[in-house]
């Protein structure tokens, strides 16, 4: 984003946070699902439940959550629910790697070219790392992901 300043891309991520977390687009409990988990964060009350679809292949289908907690919680778990759709288990899981990465440390260090699309989409919650207590508010929902693939019926950002 040439001619974009620190500032203004600040400003943008913190508006498609603010967007996300008051008004996701895949916030509802999917009526047909072939997985689900929830997560928790007992230190500051975010909860977040995560229902997954498969194809025949074994590719995500749909995702959707319900959520209580921060925009930031809330938010994470919208841009994931977007970014995995169509993707392979393995795929989602080096995604969640790279995501933790980046939210612990603002870089992805790790991002291949596969993976530079749908990091992009979450660049907005880079941000999080200046903030380590939101790190956790940032990473929950895709713990629920992780634990919906293996089978897990909870898990928590601890």
């Amino acid at each position: 984003m040439s001619g974009a300043t620190f500032d203004d891309m600040r400003d943008l991520y913190q508006e498609v946070i603010l967007d996300h977390g008051r008004n996701p687009r895949h916030a509802k409990r999917l009526d047909d699902f072939d997985s689900t988990a929830k997560g928790d964060n007992p230190m500051c009350g975010d909860r977040v439940q995560v229902w997954l679809k498969f194809t025949p292949a074994g590719a995500i289908a749909a995702t959707g959550f319900e959520a209580r907690g921060c925009a930031i919680s809330v938010a994470s778990a919208d841009l994931m629910a977007e970014t995995v759709q169509g993707r392979d288990p393995a795929d989602t899981r080096a995604l969640f790697a790279a995501f933790r990465d980046m939210a612990r440390t603002g870089t992805c260090p790790a991002c291949d070219a596969a993976l530079t699309e749908p990091m992009e989409r979450l660049a907005p919650l880079s941000g999080v790392h200046e903030y380590p207590s939101r790190v956790k508010c940032a990473t929950l929902p895709w713990h629920a992901l992780i634990a919906a693939l293996d089978g897990t019926k909870e898990t928590s950002s601890e």
